[in-house]
């Protein structure tokens, strides 16, 4: 005999549905207003971790910027009363002819470390990827160069530039060729600039381009040698493409590097001859250190600040598509 349980009855089993918990209508445990307050919590917590980075950064980072802004408006040697000037020593600037004398060099010594130094560590970034064998030496004699202290790499190179004594004129010399003025002649002073320059920053350059070679998928490799692409074309084709993002960031990251170059000028040449090799910054130094102006010298930085600042926002505009595609 089958036995049918009444309504109500405390025997009956409740059905799925009324099952709590079951179904696809189930429902989280958790209150929506417990949740608000942890992720605030969380993140009041992680604000609270972070702020003594954010004041050691804001300290060393934003403070002397702003104190710069402050100096750019005042005339003061920092150890008397400073005087409020305004935009007079912004004014002196731009009727200063020497700064559009080293306005032009330091542009002139950007295009030239652009156009003979930016290729350089993508050159030597594939030929050390590409030896299978003694590698790990080449690198350290890439890095090599990064490790010498600035100072006394660049005593050297006013050696090898001697226009007495050099090496480049002694060995120049033993097939007929010199000497040649390289630092005392204005047409030569400044490409001379450039290859110490190079010689001096390409090595750690050169490193992040051998880790985003490493990157490549190996894959697109085999494929291209499948199709009998030579070595330039895969390099062209393969290589580059895959790089792009990260010589794009380079590139602005030159660019920016090479307006702010004073250890070369400052040790090799001193700005000379005849101002030929001044830079921005070697005369952010004179107004500062050898003039006393320290108001002219805070105008001067403000300014080079606000035009890389538009220059990087230009620039990364313009290769936004670039680098994503």
């Amino acid at each position: 005999m089958t036995v049918v349980h009444p309504v109500g009855d405390a025997t009956a089993t409740p059905s799925r549905a009324a099952q709590p918990g079951a179904g696809p209508g189930r429902r989280s445990l958790r209150r929506p207003g417990r949740t608000r307050r942890a992720r605030r919590g969380f993140g009041f917590a992680s604000l609270l971790f972070l702020l003594p980075l954010l004041l050691a950064f804001g300290y060393f980072a934003w403070w002397p910027i702003g104190q710069s802004v402050i100096l750019s408006v005042q005339r003061t040697n920092l150890v008397s009363e400073p005087t409020w000037v305004g935009l007079d020593n912004f004014r002196y600037l731009f009727n200063d002819p020497l700064l559009w004398t080293t306005l032009r060099n330091t542009v002139w010594f950007v295009v030239l470390a652009l156009v003979f130094g930016f290729p350089v560590p993508i050159m030597l970034a594939l030929l050390v990827s590409e030896l299978r064998r003694l590698g790990g030496v080449f690198r350290v004699l890439v890095y090599l160069p990064a490790v010498v202290p600035p100072v006394v790499a660049l005593m050297l190179w006013r050696w090898f530039y001697d226009a007495d004594f050099g090496l480049f004129n002694q060995v120049l010399g033993h097939v007929g060729l010199g000497p040649y003025p390289w630092l005392q002649s204005a047409g030569t002073a400044m490409p001379s600039l450039v290859l110490a320059a190079t010689w001096a920053h390409a090595g750690s350059t050169t490193l992040i381009y051998m880790a985003a070679l490493a990157s490549v998928p190996a894959d697109l490799y085999e494929a291209a040698e499948l199709d009998g692409a030579s070595i330039w074309r895969r390099v062209w084709h393969v290589t580059l493409p895959q790089m792009r993002g990260v010589i794009l960031i380079m590139l602005l990251l030159q660019i920016i590097g090479t307006f702010q170059i004073f250890t070369e000028p400052f040790i090799l040449t001193d700005g000379g001859p005849e101002d030929s090799t001044t830079t921005i910054l070697l005369l952010i130094y004179r107004y500062a250190f050898l003039d006393g102006d320290y108001g002219t010298a805070a105008a001067l930085s403000v300014l080079l600040a606000l035009v890389l600042a538009a220059l990087s926002a230009v620039y990364l505009r313009l290769t936004r598509k670039w680098s994503t595609a």
